[in-house]
This record gives structure tokens, sequence and C-alpha cells, in this order.
């Protein structure tokens, strides 16, 4: 077969401590999926139905990155997350059997250009400028299942410059990892290579240029990035 143009890399995440690397289907978003940040957003913290957006898998980019200052805008926000590999194809799965599916996780950064994202917002828009630029995915080494089980809680927090911006329990997510896999599943087959980042807490806010960005879950990992000049 002869293509027109060279084929894409595999966009992929580190495995930690080894030299595994986990291919990267596509990037699956949970939005406002913490009561305080659905308040802070200016939204109704209730628990209705999960909605989902995307980013492409060739937003990522791993720990230690220096991320340029995106274009097109001058409100450029963190949101840390528990990011979750599907490691198993899966459709309309059962939420008792969801977990069977995960591979392991992930810290991830869900960069964002709020200024973009909430003016598609109110404008009954697509989010996908404000959320699915590149380098907007951060995301640190996965850690296996198999090594860490499945947790439930732990705290997720980042810093800017050393100042924590974000401090919560990854138990208070409004829709949990195997609910979040379960209700996906129903709408599109799930496959391995997918990767779910599962939504930010309370406390986002903007970054500039020269800032470091720090966060981690407990029992998971830690991510750490800097804010470079515009590319």
């Amino acid at each position: 077969m002869n293509y027109v143009v060279a084929p894409p890399a595999i966009a992929s995440i580190a495995v930690a401590d080894g030299d595994d690397r986990f291919p990267v289907r596509r990037v699956i978003c949970v939005g406002r999926n913490y009561e305080a940040h659905a308040r802070e957003m200016g939204k109704d913290p209730a628990r209705e139905p999960p909605f989902f957006f995307t980013k492409p898998a060739d937003a990522i980019v791993p720990d230690g990155t220096a991320v340029p200052y995106p274009p097109e805008t001058r409100n450029f926000h963190y949101e840390i997350e528990l990011v979750v590999a599907i490691g198993r194809d899966g459709f309309e799965i059962p939420e008792d059997r969801a977990l069977d599916h995960v591979f392991g996780y992930a810290v991830g950064i869900d960069l964002t250009r709020r200024d973009l994202q909430l003016a598609a917002r109110d404008l009954g828009r697509p989010w996908d400028w404000g959320k699915a630029f590149d380098n907007s995915a951060p995301i640190s080494p996965l850690r296996p299942a198999a090594a860490i089980g499945h947790p439930a809680s732990g705290r997720i927090w980042l810093s800017v410059n050393g100042v924590v911006k974000q401090d919560a329990d990854i138990a208070d997510l409004i829709w949990s990892v195997p609910e979040i896999v379960a209700v996906a599943s129903r709408s599109i087959r799930l496959k391995a290579g997918d990767v779910i980042m599962t939504g930010t807490p309370a406390g986002v806010g903007p970054i500039v240029v020269g800032d470091r960005v720090e966060g981690g879950i407990d029992g998971i990992g830690r991510i750490a990035i800097t804010i470079a000049p515009a590319a």
C-alpha cells in the first residue's frame, strides 16, 4: 500500500517502571464531574447524566514537557484529572464488569483555552477549539491496574509555582470510573487504546509563560510541565 502522505506517528503514553508504551486511539473527556467544579463554572452540580467531549490522541505530551502558550487565547487554564486507559474492547459494558476493561491509570492535565471554550458554550457550539488543541493533554506514565489495583479514593492536587490551587479526592467524582466506562460504552464501542480523562475538581485558573505546573494523585503518580513562550 502506498500512502499519499507519510502516516502520522502512533501517539502513546509511557508505562511506569519499564520501556513499554500504551498506544492511544483517542482521548475521551468527561465534563463537570466534581460538584465544586460545576459550581465554580456556574452550573448546577445535580447528578445529571455525564457528558463527553474529545481531544485528538496527538494532543498528549509527556511529563516534563515545556508546553508552548497556545495561540488565540488570553485565558489559558489548567485542570488536573484522573486518567483511565482502556485495555480491552467493549460495548454496552455492565457497570460491575467495567473495571475488567481498564489497563491502568495516570495523572493528566486538561489544558483549556477557557475564553474560547466559554464563547463556544454560550453560543451553543462545540468546545473543540477550546479543548482539543496542540499539546493540550499532558499525561504522566501509566500505572497498570495489575500493579496498583483500581483506586477509588486518594488525594488529587495541582500547584502553580509551588502554590496549591486544586486539592480534592478522587472519591468525590460525581460519576465513578466504573459508571463512566459503562455509560460511555452505551454510545460508542470502547477499544483498547482509548483513554478517558475523568474530570477536574474545583480550583481551576489561569497560567502564563514561565509558570511551573505540578500535580499528582496518591497511589498513581505525579506530573509536571512548564509553560513556554508561544512557538
